[in-house]
């Protein structure tokens, strides 16, 4: 057993060795004699495993360190980067460095002046956003790379304009799928017809002057539904998904499933000439020829507003994609912009000085272009409402779209015109023509499609534009291609996401600012209801202390010390005020002596 330190042997040995010396590694033979006078036995491989095997079995001692903890099993890495199998440093450690060009593809407003955020939790909050918008730009820009898809594009041969290139040239210079998407569909019985795409751009809906619906899945020419509703219709429009699409009829509006089942007869909406469907709001806009600016939210079947507008028939209307704000056109040649949060204009702009017959504005919500019966096409800067081109069409544009990709088309009479590019650029002459049998009566493009879709009294033409569609979608937005139930998961998802139709502003960056100014006014209000300020900084008493510290003298001195500090903070403050002011002041000076001096002032010694 175990005594004083040492371990005792048997009785036979007579001997007693110390813990150090039993470390050490001595053999005792029963006699008593050192093993080092024996003779070295042969070693076999048997003794060899034998030996191997009984180490591995001896149980492991955890030595401890000098500051008493145990060692982790784990081995520390060495700096110098993670090594591989072949034990090289990897080159290319951590991600991919990407250029700062492609980060500000992805930008989407300013950041947030935190410095000037006085609450701690607003201001930790803010921050963490800040930082999931930092990353949400860089995963962006490092997944751009990824979009295999190219934009399509048009181009003549040396001397050749685009515009002369025939729709058939174009189908037999591309591949069978895309050269399918050009057809035409002859419906000379209840022309002329509107139409309508989803937004994933997969079914098509027509609506013909007397009374013919159908709705039809355009990329595999197969048919949904087909009905007459017996009634002249003035507009169709698609709903949030393709099973629902609503259709104005001459009295009534009226919404139907794909099936062209009457689901709901909305009679508060009569006599609606045109419609706008906001997707991210779930509303349906409507303006009537009684001068009437109605929405309906079709999540619950409610109208939100009815607004009057005062200037009689409205039959010209579109909508900005970037902050869902309705344009109107009206005969006086003004067009103005609603929100169902006001009763009155939001903008009110003299664009022509006849009436207005077409509006439209591009995807980023910065450009606006209308015509008129002066057979003028006016290009608007939305942001600061300054005209930026003017120009002449020779028939006038009865219609008007853009393209994802920022084409514009315009129905002039029986032709349609494409042009490119007409924000920076007067164009000379259009990017592509094609002629119809009758008179144009509604156009579209076709979403992540280089489709241009033309209706007429003929009934209706798909037309091929290289470069008008985006070429890359992002399947959890707008998928062609999903499935029924993921259709259903995509649908519940955007109601749970519903925009409030009263966020609906010109600014909608602004909405995840701080207004610093209503704030101020609130603390001022504040202040006269309560007839004291309770942010004010209260008056400093000292603390009661016990041993005779808390006597009149040493309570002065105490006093005395807070408000030197106090005067202290208000003189270094000015200071730095004046200081500010004086360094205007010899800027402002600075530069009034150079705007006198002349240019050969520099001459002078």
């Amino acid at each position: 057993g175990w005594a004083a330190g040492t371990l005792l042997l048997s009785d036979s040995s007579n001997m007693a060795i110390s813990r150090k010396e039993s470390k050490e590694k001595w053999r005792v033979s029963d006699g008593g004699e050192d093993s080092s006078s024996t003779v070295k036995k042969l070693k076999r491989y048997w003794d060899e495993s034998q030996t191997k095997e009984s180490a591995g079995d001896t149980p492991r001692t955890e030595e401890t360190r000098g500051d008493g903890e145990k060692p982790s099993g784990k081995k520390k890495r060495k700096p110098g980067g993670r090594k591989l199998v072949s034990r090289k440093v990897d080159p290319f450690l951590g991600p991919a460095p990407i250029s700062q060009e492609k980060v500000m593809k992805f930008e989407r407003g300013k950041k947030t002046k935190l410095k000037q955020v006085s609450n701690r939790k607003l201001k930790g909050r803010l921050k963490t956003l800040e930082t999931k918008v930092k990353l949400a730009k860089i995963q962006a820009a490092r997944f751009d790379l990824l979009l295999q898809e190219e934009a399509g594009f048009l181009e003549g041969d040396e001397g050749e304009d685009t515009c002369t290139i025939q729709q058939e040239d174009i189908v037999d210079a591309v591949d069978i799928s895309s050269g399918s998407k050009h057809f035409n569909l002859v419906l000379n019985q209840f022309g002329p017809y509107r139409l309508n795409y989803t937004c994933n751009g997969r079914y098509l809906l027509l609506g013909g002057r007397r009374g013919h619906v159908a709705a039809m899945d355009w990329h595999s020419k197969s048919l949904i539904c087909e009905m007459n509703v017996m009634e002249s219709i003035n507009d169709i429009k698609w709903l949030h998904t393709e099973n629902m699409f609503a259709v104005a009829q001459k009295k009534w509006l009226y919404i139907y499933d794909n099936q062209g089942v009457e689901l709901h007869c909305v009679k508060k909406f009569n006599d609606v000439l045109k419609m706008e469907f906001l997707p991210y709001h779930f509303l349906l806009a409507t303006c009537s020829a009684t001068g009437f600016l109605q929405y309906l939210d079709i999540s619950v079947g409610k109208e939100i507003a009815a607004i009057c507008t005062k200037t009689g028939r409205i039959d010209v209307m579109a909508q900005n994609p970037h902050n869902a704000i309705i344009h109107l056109g009206h005969p006086n040649g003004t067009v103005s912009l609603w929100s169902p949060n006001l009763k009155e204009p939001l903008v009110k702009m003299l664009c022509h000085r006849a009436a207005v017959r077409a509006v439209t504005v591009d995807n980023t919500g910065m450009y606006m272009v209308t015509s008129g019966l002066d057979r003028k096409l006016n290009v608007y800067d939305v942001r600061t409402y300054r005209k930026l081109h003017s120009y002449l069409i020779p028939f006038g544009a009865s219609h008007l779209s853009f393209s994802q990709r920022s084409l514009l088309a315009a129905g002039c009479g029986d032709t349609v015109q494409v042009y490119k590019d007409v924000h920076v650029k007067p164009p000379h002459k259009p990017y592509m023509v094609h002629r119809v049998q009758q008179a144009v009566h509604g156009l579209q493009f076709c979403p992540y499609e280089d489709v241009l879709g033309v209706g007429h009294g003929e009934g209706f033409c798909s037309m091929l534009v290289p470069g008008a569609g985006e070429p890359n979608f992002d399947a959890l937005e707008n998928n062609p291609f999903r499935s029924r139930k993921q259709r259903q998961e995509w649908e519940v998802k955007a109601l749970l996401e519903k925009v409030q139709p009263d966020l609906i502003t010109l600014e909608p960056g602004k909405l995840g600012e701080v207004d610093f100014l209503t704030l101020e006014q609130k603390h001022k209000e504040r202040v006269e209801r309560l007839g004291f300020d309770p942010l004010a900084k209260e008056k400093f008493e000292p603390k009661y202390k016990k041993k005779g510290r808390s006597a009149s003298g040493n309570l002065l001195k105490r006093k005395k010390k807070v408000a030197h500090e106090e005067q202290r903070k208000l003189i270094q403050e000015s200071v730095k005020e004046k200081l500010q002011q004086e360094k205007e002041k010899k800027k402002r000076e600075k530069m009034t002596v150079l705007g006198q001096r002349s240019a050969l002032d520099r001459f002078k010694k």
